[in-house]
């Protein structure tokens, strides 16, 4: 299962600030229909990420009825993304 589409990036202010793309809620319900069969636990379900050139492993996290898309800073630095842009986003599921 593949997925493409543009996401908010956002920062959230824990007890370290972290890199977000925030999921569609339309892509987040459909995400969710197949979560089951995808998570390892706590809802968080492993993916392949493409944004831009750059390409990697990471977990969705489910949140407040969606999920997000953790950035790394290395993508963040590669790809000239900041937060508040609105980036594409491909994710691939191992269904």
């Amino acid at each position: 299962m593949e997925l493409t589409f543009h996401g908010d990036v956002i920062e959230w202010h824990g007890p370290a600030p972290f890199v977000f793309v925030r999921v569609p809620a339309e892509d987040s319900e459909e995400i969710h229909a197949v979560s089951s069969e995808l998570t390892y636990g706590w809802g968080c379900i492993p993916v392949s990420v493409r944004l831009g050139g750059s390409e990697g492993i990471t977990a969705l996290m489910p949140k407040d009825g969606r999920y997000l898309v953790p950035l790394r800073k290395v993508f963040r630095e590669a790809e000239g993304i900041e937060v508040d842009d609105v980036v594409p986003v491909t994710l691939t599921f191992a269904v």
